[in-house]
């Protein structure tokens, strides 16, 4: 029997909703399901001595299985205790999702729900205030993800004016071609995992998109999380989102397996997919690329902290994740007169990826700038949540513009993202240029695809080995990432800086730094 006393569950705050109206309390009958994290702990040390990703996944899973056991128990007490249904239960992820009517949710976590609808039209779950458990269950518990169903991120796409698009834009491969990707390799026999809060994908748009680069079409398949479909509907952004996504991670590694999580865009959803990505044994992805995220300040502590484990747990097995870091400049588009980096972006385990502009002559880039359009282009800045990771204790970051903060730096590198300069995608049976760090997220995905296919192992969570090595990415030294008309925001530069990182990829200086054996030796090292 847990505790009878209860305490507030640490960083589950959440604000009233803005924006939306008030509907209706929820029926009592009506059921809810909550994804309940478990305190994350140390990896066995052996992990890294395994050269394999289904190695390092099966080692881990055993080892959790008896490493969470007590605590898996507790939780599930408390289940019991309290009327709720444990619908999975899942150590491996460190996860227990638990079910039940609203009213017994409600007592058991000691918050009011309620239906909400947006000015935008979209309805959703809230409540505000702090979460409460039985003060033992709440040692052990990380988050209670999933009763608020507000949407949490925003995917990272824009799509080229009428004058942009006259440009015509590039296929993904010719983009790859121009950043010198390896071309002995396609990526076969490793699977590509795409993070996806929405949307859908239709075979006959990845049919004519690989026929128009000359590619075979790749294997593609949808993979349902938390009640996530893959669910195209014409004229919908997502549905672009995830085009362009299957069709750069694609056109630059087409012999890869793609794997599409399609999720809710909760909270919830979010941390689900990422972990269901990362332990997936069925499809065993060596690679995740995440177009979706919101600026810091809009994630609730707690969300943020089991995004974060889910992301380490990605590192601890040898997978390497990529995240856009933004389309909305320095402020993220908040618009309260300071600068915001995106998460999951600023995570100190996701490689964040910042927007370029290229000029290309004769089929090779001629200049590259910071992709800045005055109301769109690239994310990046100092996170007001992470602290400097150890892996860029070697580079010179600014201040923060918010007052000085010394903290970790967003991007870690960049790659053609400006719709000027954009990428030809078919979606909904349409061919158009977009454009969006979104686009950087897969470019990159799809390079790491092809170098784990040529080394035979996992490059993994490399940014130790880059930032050391000041090698493999060419410096973006021209442009700044401040809205137009705005004071907000930091300039490029030699080295690291907060527009695009330490730059765009030199497919053959990468290709020698992280395919040789030292470049293992760094993927667990933050």
């Amino acid at each position: 029997m847990a505790s009878s006393s209860t305490v507030e569950l640490k960083g589950s705050h959440r604000a009233p909703p803005t924006q939306a109206a008030y509907l209706s309390d929820l029926a009592d009958d009506e059921i809810v399901t909550a994804s309940v994290y478990l305190n994350r702990k140390e990896d066995p040390a052996s992990l890294s001595s395994l050269d394999q990703l289904d190695q390092r996944r099966a080692a881990l899973h055993e080892h959790r299985r008896t490493q969470y056991a007590g605590e898996v128990k507790l939780v599930l007490d408390f289940a019991r205790d309290n009327g709720l249904e444990a619908v999975s239960v899942e150590p491996e992820k460190r996860l227990i999702r638990l079910s039940g009517p609203a009213r017994k949710i409600e007592a058991a976590f000691h918050t009011r729900l309620a239906h909400y609808e947006h000015v935008d039209g979209h309805q959703f779950r809230a409540r505000a205030g702090t979460l409460s458990l039985p003060a033992d269950v709440a040692g052990v518990v990380e988050s209670v993800l999933g009763l608020d169903t507000r949407a949490v991120a925003r995917h990272h796409l824009v799509r080229a004016n009428a004058a942009q698009a006259a440009a015509a834009g590039y296929e993904p491969n010719q983009v790859g071609a121009f950043y010198g990707f390896p071309t002995d390799v396609t990526g076969k026999g490793e699977c590509i995992a795409l993070v996806e809060l929405g949307g859908g994908f239709n075979a006959s748009d990845n049919m004519a998109a690989f026929g128009a680069m000359k590619l075979p079409t790749p294997t593609v398949v949808a993979v349902p999380v938390d009640g996530g479909t893959n669910a195209p509907s014409p004229g919908n952004d997502a549905d672009t989102e995830v085009a362009l996504d299957i069709q750069v991670a694609g056109g630059v590694a087409p012999g890869a397996k793609i794997a599409v999580y399609f999720s809710p865009n909760t909270d919830a959803g979010f941390t689900d997919a990422i972990s269901s990505a990362t332990h997936d044994t069925a499809n065993n992805p060596s690679v995740i690329s995440i177009s979706w995220g919101g600026p810091e300040n809009q994630w609730t502590a707690q969300a943020v902290q089991s995004m974060n484990s889910a992301l380490q747990d990605a590192a601890s097995v040898g997978i390497s994740v990529f995240v856009a870091s933004g389309d909305s400049l320095a402020t993220d588009g908040v618009g309260d007169g300071v600068a915001h980096v995106d998460f999951p972006a600023s995570s100190v385990w996701a490689i964040g990826c910042g927007g370029t502009q290229i000029t290309v002559a004769n089929g090779a880039i001629t200049a590259e700038t910071v992709w800045n359009d005055g109301n769109s282009g690239t994310g990046g800045g100092i996170s007001d949540l992470f602290a400097v990771p150890s892996f860029q204790s070697g580079v010179t970051l600014p201040p923060s513009v918010n007052g000085g903060r010394k903290g970790r730096g967003v991007p870690d590198i960049a790659g053609n993202a400006a719709p000027g300069s954009g990428y030809r995608v078919v979606s909904d049976g349409q061919t158009g240029v977009v454009g969006g760090t979104s686009a950087v997220a897969p470019l990159w995905a799809g390079l790491t695809a092809l170098l784990n296919q040529k080394t035979g192992k996992p490059v993994g969570f490399f940014l130790a080995r880059l930032y050391a090595a000041k090698s493999g990415t060419r410096e973006i030294t021209t442009g700044n990432n401040r809205p137009a008309g705005s004071t907000i925001g930091y300039d490029s530069g030699p080295g690291w800086n907060a527009c695009t990182g330490l730059g765009v990829p030199v497919g053959s200086a990468l290709e020698t730094l992280l395919t040789s054996p030292a470049a293992h030796s760094s993927a667990h090292r933050r």
